[in-house]
């Protein structure tokens, strides 16, 4: 059983081998999993420079703008044509598209899940006000915007929980104006 608190501002940033911008990762399943082995991953990525995302064969990708002007991403085979420039607003493609991303202005920071769709279902989904979360397994909650109450846990923004092998069902409730927060859960896939 596995329940961890987090804050953006000390997750530990990683500098991209192409150059283009950075990594924090919250959580990886199984822990440790290399990026080739994990069944799902959360992180936030800040992209520095316009260029190709990484292809993630067997993946899915779930992608939620945080800050920044946004960008616009496109796939040479036109599966993929979207401006991610909504703040808080999900963006789901798949990893084995390869995807180039153009910056609409600068740098531009962003919520970003991956999960193995031969294993896992994942649902992304940015939350406005209070609500009971069913039940999961797996999942992770962060403030994107405001305080929250989950549970007995208070977040304050860019604060979140992660949880695996433990079923949990969260009572969420906003504790300021204009509160966004984003709930990730999965279930096993029934591929």
């Amino acid at each position: 059983m596995t329940l961890q608190r987090f804050a953006r501002n000390a997750l530990r940033s990683t500098p991209w081998k192409n150059g283009g911008g950075t990594t924090q990762e919250i959580a990886t399943w199984p822990p440790e999993a290399g990026l080739s082995a994990f069944d799902w991953r959360v992180s936030i990525g800040t992209v520095a420079a316009s260029g190709p995302f990484s292809v993630f064969p067997g993946m899915d990708r779930t992608i939620v703008l945080l800050d920044g002007e946004g960008m616009r991403l496109r796939s040479a085979d036109g599966r993929v044509v979207h401006r991610l420039d909504e703040p808080h607003e999900p963006f789901a493609f798949s990893g084995d598209v390869e995807v180039d991303c153009t910056l609409i202005g600068g740098a531009s920071s962003d919520f970003n899940v991956m999960t193995r769709r031969a294993a896992w279902v994942v649902d992304v989904r940015v939350f406005e006000e209070g609500l009971t979360l069913g039940a999961a397994e797996y999942g992770v909650l962060m403030s994107l915007d405001g305080h929250w109450q989950a549970g007995e846990q208070k977040l304050n923004q860019g604060e979140g929980i992660w949880w695996a092998d433990v079923r949990t069902e969260w009572r969420l409730a906003p504790l300021s104006r204009s509160a966004k927060l984003v709930a990730v859960r999965w279930k096993p896939s029934a591929l």
